[in-house]
């Protein structure tokens, strides 16, 4: 009986590995077992990141938003509790953006916030 030798299917898979690492630095690009546990590592950071990244973002829109409410004379908290007593309706990604942008659009926002 003729041994298996499994040359297309294992080629295939390695060759698969190979190019997930194509830009890796030295051997991580070129062999096979350290290619692969590079490429799965960095599945896993990429996983991991994606859900870093928003709570990243969420922080530079809070961070953006509690200076521009300062300079209308009220804490993040305070401008945050004021919008949703006056029923506005704005993310933290908008606020952010006028807060930067659209500095006379924010302060009329932070006025409703502080009239509630």
């Amino acid at each position: 009986m003729p041994r298996v030798k499994r040359g297309f299917k294992a080629r295939r898979r390695r060759k698969k590995v190979l190019k997930a690492a194509k830009g890796f630095r030295g051997s991580l690009s070129k062999q096979y077992k350290a290619a692969s546990i590079a490429v799965k590592r960095a599945g896993m950071y990429a996983y991991r990141d994606r859900k870093v990244r928003k709570r990243e973002f969420r922080r530079l829109w809070i961070a953006r938003i509690n200076a521009a409410a300062r300079e209308h004379g009220m804490s993040y908290s305070k401008l945050m509790g004021g919008l949703r007593k006056a029923g506005v309706v704005l993310d933290r990604k908008m606020l952010a953006d006028m807060a930067v942008r659209d500095p006379a659009a924010f302060s009329q926002i932070a006025s409703m916030a502080q009239q509630a």
